[in-house]
């Protein structure tokens, strides 16, 4: 009998093993070769349509010719650093000469100028976005989380919210500009003026949609949450962060998430126009070199700029999943 149920019970989790394995290949297909799938008739479409494609500079770039860019992009990166470091080894050679002839010489340290590579480029856009949309968040989140918690705030509030929501960022860059002109005036500026532009336009990019996310996430908690902390008599400030803050984080992420999509989008074009160097104006700058390589390193950045986004969305969803309660509302 013992030999029998031994037999039994290997026939009985056969199929449990196997179905767990067809389950783990098939949840592998769905995740891996489906969107690899997908990414290679992209690129076979891509190659096939640029091919038959004749513009002023020569034949559109296809996938062959904006990988061969990106290298050419990363050798320009690499040598500009080589340049930059032989420019730090001959300041600091004629500084040390000078000082072993005049021991009182108080040395200038002066800052390689040398051209933005495309890497630095990506840098700066990443450091634009993200100040732009860090200062927004600090605007708007506690002014959602005010107009939500008070309706007479929020009927004075939402007139101005909905005029100038519909407002794209660009028509305020002109204003931007003239006014960053007027006020930040500075002979030694620790930030660049066309940074500011770029910044501040990214931030009114960002204030509308995070303000009406909160707002609308604050107004809608339960009423149950609320019966409780008026029962405990919780202060303001600890029904906020006990209460308020917990029960509204999937809208205020929501509103984060969507600012953050649409500041990088927004950006690309301020930089074109207020001349910040990022990826918007390594963009302008090929076009106006007009080059035969230019159609192909312009294809390079909107593909970087691309992947970016989709990253940027991506942090921002796990950053969700960390500090927030309810983690089946953050599948996507």
């Amino acid at each position: 009998m013992t030999t029998e149920t031994a037999l039994a019970n290997n026939n009985i989790n056969k199929p449990i093993i196997s179905e767990s394995l067809k389950t783990t290949i098939t949840k592998t297909f769905k995740t891996l070769l489906i969107p690899f799938a997908g990414i290679l008739v992209f690129l076979m479409i891509w190659a096939g349509a640029a091919s038959k494609i004749d513009t002023s500079l020569g034949k559109f770039p296809g996938p062959s010719a904006v990988w061969e860019q990106m290298g050419s992009l990363y050798e320009e990166h690499s040598a500009e650093r080589v340049k930059e470091q032989a420019f730090y080894e001959r300041q600091e050679k004629r500084i040390e000469a000078r000082l072993a002839k005049d021991p009182d010489y108080v040395p200038k340290v002066r800052a390689y100028t040398g051209k933005e590579t495309f890497p630095d480029q990506i840098f700066t856009s990443l450091i634009t976005v993200l100040s732009g949309f860090v200062l927004a968040a600090v605007i708007a989140i506690p002014l959602g989380i005010a107009i939500g918690l008070n309706k007479t705030l929020n009927a004075a509030v939402n007139p101005v919210i909905q005029i100038f929501k519909p407002v794209s960022p660009l028509a305020w860059l002109p204003l931007v500009t003239m006014v960053v002109s007027a006020v930040y005036i500075s002979p030694d500026p620790l930030v660049a003026k066309s940074f500011l532009n770029s910044m501040i336009t990214v931030t009114l990019c960002c204030l509308w949609p995070m303000v009406i996310n909160t707002s609308v996430g604050v107004s809608s908690i339960e009423k149950d949450l609320v019966n409780v902390s008026r029962v405990l008599r919780l202060p303001a400030l600890k029904h906020v962060q006990k209460i308020v803050l917990p029960a509204s984080i999937p809208m205020i992420f929501t509103g984060m998430r969507l600012s953050l999509g649409v500041a990088w989008m927004v950006l690309i074009a301020a930089e074109m126009l207020a001349q910040n160097p990022g990826l918007g104006k390594f963009v302008w700058d090929e076009f106006q070199n007009g080059s035969s390589n230019s159609l192909a390193r312009i294809m390079v950045a909107v593909i970087v700029i691309g992947f970016i986004g989709f990253l940027l969305d991506r942090t921002m969803l796990q950053l969700q999943r960390f500090v927030s309660w309810d983690k089946a509302g953050t599948a996507s």
